[in-house]
């Protein structure tokens, strides 16, 4: 046992040394490299240029589309989204990495599910401000736009960033106002350990690139390349964020309400539904953040166009009107 780890140490320290020399081969000579104090940053030598966002904001099913036919084009297909009720480590889907388990926690040869994967997720991990609303630029439920599959060589990772700008170029974003950074050591979670390198359009934070590998196995690699659909809608269009997130219901309540009413919406049209405990326990405590005083007429209006951007990704199992009779039944309205 003891030479497995020390073999896996060994490989994991070489993957941080080889990182810069990856990603400078697959990047090409148009970036300039900073590596030093174990962090790398990449940027374009024309950062400088003023960024104009679009005229006519693209659709989400504009955005969804150009996604999807730029990892087409890389030969990248994609995937059926995961179960939303996981009932694994966590009782939710939290992120579309939890595709590459098998691989990654058990050390097996196969993965839940490999490409182009944009998956609805609940998290109540995001920031808050000062008086404990959920801060601009973050939501409990979202989509995390994925690029998630096994990689025989560190190279791939290089190529799959380099692939990640030419799909950014296709959405209409300009390589010159995006930038990436990160730790050249590695991180360690249980059976898995990785490197992350950051991207970020201009000011804002997008996502990350992840190598990840198996503690005790480390050929068994992999990459998740990831950010969140409506963050790359609001880094494209520079719209107001909760214009952008809610459009015409944005001053119709208070965040936290909508915010929880969208959620909802997500939980019950998959058909988890208010319990005391499990993942319906999750979905009581979402409803329970609604506020009964702004939902007097009813929650049906949002939630049938919540319902409608959550269908873009997949079917749910239960109807808009039963979600919205279910929000209002725990509500007592």
């Amino acid at each position: 046992m003891t030479g497995r780890i020390g073999h896996a140490a060994k490989s994991s320290m070489g993957k941080g040394i080889q990182l810069p020399t990856v990603l400078r081969q697959a990047l090409g000579g148009h970036w300039e490299f900073a590596v030093a104090d174990g962090r790398i940053d990449i940027r374009h030598p024309h950062r400088g240029s003023p960024y104009r966002p679009p005229r006519s904001p693209p659709t989400w099913v504009d955005l969804l589309e150009g996604l999807k036919a730029g990892f087409a084009a890389q030969g990248v297909p994609q995937a059926a989204c995961l179960p939303l009720r996981w009932g694994r480590e966590t009782e939710l889907t939290i992120s579309a990495v939890q595709a590459l388990d098998p691989l990654l926690k058990d050390g097996r040869p196969q993965t839940y599910r490999s490409g182009f994967l944009p998956q609805p997720v609940v998290r109540f991990t995001g920031q808050r401000d000062a008086a404990g609303d959920i801060a601009e630029g973050f939501l409990t439920s979202f989509v995390n736009v994925s690029r998630v599959h096994p990689i025989q060589s560190i190279d791939e990772y290089g190529a799959i960033l380099d692939g990640w700008l030419t799909v950014l170029s296709r959405l209409g974003f300009h390589a010159r106002h995006v930038s990436a950074h990160g730790k050249l050591t590695t991180w360690s979670r249980r059976q898995v350990e990785g490197l992350t390198i950051h991207f970020s359009h201009l000011d804002l934070p997008l996502g990350d690139i992840v190598l990840l590998w198996n503690i005790e196995n480390p050929g068994r690699m992999a990459v998740d390349l990831g950010t969140g659909l409506e963050r790359l809608a609001w880094a494209r269009t520079r719209m107001n964020w909760h214009r952008l997130v809610y459009g015409r219901f944005a001053q119709a309540a208070p965040t936290g309400t909508l915010d929880a009413i969208r959620t909802a919406t997500l939980l019950i049209g998959h058909g988890i539904t208010p319990a005391a405990r499990g993942p319906g326990g999750i979905t009581r405590r979402v409803v329970g953040a609604i506020s009964p005083d702004s939902a007097h007429l009813g929650v049906s209006a949002f939630v049938r166009a919540s319902y409608d951007y959550w269908s873009l990704f997949g079917p749910l199992s239960v109807s808009w009107p039963s979600v919205a009779a279910t929000i209002e039944q725990e509500l007592h309205l």
